[in-house]
């Protein structure tokens, strides 16, 4: 049974010495109810926010985020334009732990917030940007993890494979992953610190501002795609170029033009990842939601010529060529003989890229 806030507000009295809470409420999250929070007030007028692991996994979740937080620093945080929980305190409560943080003003970002005039999305651009920016030292003195590109790309393979083994993706999409993976030049990237588990809800935003960034247990040395790969979610390519244009004009190094197809390709990944945790787990309706959005996906980028994952983009046609092709096109509108090649495909840019 989920804890009560006034259990949660008992806990954080015992986690920090001299708290004088006076309030609590309950904390709406997106955790899916692997934590039991609440915020707390204090007489002073301070916040804190109070969460209880219900799980094994949430409680390793919790330990990695601690320890990526000790990581950063004073100094590390005032290079980043928004605010990061910080540790205030702890107290045992059963066989697991309760945490206290601070409390950071905003509520929790939604694909929604990502669009045009008034949204959010300059803000989480360049949020994003600044943790790219910081120094690797601040992950490699931590102890932390930090990945080559190649090493990244030698995981990313190893998940494709497991998924193909499985007999449940569509071969066209072993195909499009495997051009992608064997492609040298999308993994040319210069590794970055990266939050790792970025998402909208991530984001605590006041307005279009991102006021603070939550979740860092996987903090680490990666490839900056994989703090960018939940926009192919977005409501439209355009929503997300938002995005990404305001991350590249923050950036202080030069842009990586192949990030975007990599961010895609771990995009389509996290659907082989669900797959193989429904394998691993014998869940038989996470295996068919999994298949059904392979099916769907596969028959999307069949028909998304005008983006494929790999740099390579095939054999140069002569202008005949292109001529010939054009005539064996279907065209809206134009009615077509028995002889007309029935399955002759019409290019079409996906607007949910």
């Amino acid at each position: 049974m989920a804890r009560s806030p006034f259990t949660l507000a008992a806990l954080a009295t015992s986690a920090v010495a001299g708290a004088d809470i006076v309030t609590t409420r309950e904390l709406t999250s997106s955790t899916g109810g692997r934590f039991d929070s609440a915020v707390v007030g204090l007489r002073s007028g301070e916040e804190y926010v109070v969460r209880v692991p219900t799980g094994s996994d949430a409680e390793s979740e919790q330990s990695r985020d601690l320890v990526a937080l000790n990581a950063l620093t004073p100094g590390v945080r005032s290079r980043l334009p928004f605010h990061i929980p910080a540790y205030v305190g702890q107290a045992p409560t059963g066989d697991t732990r309760a945490v206290v943080y601070d409390y950071i003003q905003g509520r929790p970002a939604s694909l929604d917030d990502i669009g045009g005039e008034g949204s959010a999305s300059d803000s989480i651009g360049r949020a994003i940007a600044a943790v790219h920016s910081l120094p690797t030292s601040v992950v490699s003195d931590a102890g932390l993890p930090a990945n080559t590109s190649a090493q990244i790309a030698a995981t990313s393979k190893k998940l494709a494979d497991r998924a193909g083994a499985s007999g449940k993706v569509p071969q066209e999409l072993l195909t499009r992953w495997a051009l992608a993976l064997d492609d040298s030049a999308l993994w040319q990237f210069q590794p970055t610190v990266v939050n790792g588990a970025l998402a909208p809800e991530s984001f605590l935003v006041v307005g279009d501002r991102v006021t603070g960034v939550l979740g860092w247990q996987n903090l680490r040395v990666g490839d900056p795609a994989l703090d960018l790969f939940w926009l192919n979610s977005a409501s439209s390519a355009s929503s997300a170029e938002r995005v990404h244009a305001a991350y590249d004009a923050s950036l202080s190094k030069p842009a990586d033009h192949q990030l975007q197809k990599r961010a895609r390709l771990y995009a389509e990944l996290e659907i082989a990842r669900w797959l193989l945790h429904g394998v691993d787990s014998r869940d038989a309706s996470i295996v068919a939601d999994a298949e059904s959005m392979l099916t769907g996906l596969a028959a999307t980028v069949q028909n998304d010529l005008l983006n494929p994952l790999s740099t390579d983009t095939g054999q140069v046609l002569a202008v005949e060529d292109v001529e010939a092709l054009l005539d064996r096109t279907p065209v809206p509108g134009r009615s077509f003989s028995p002889s007309s090649p029935a399955g002759a495909p019409h290019a079409n840019r996906i607007a949910e890229d």
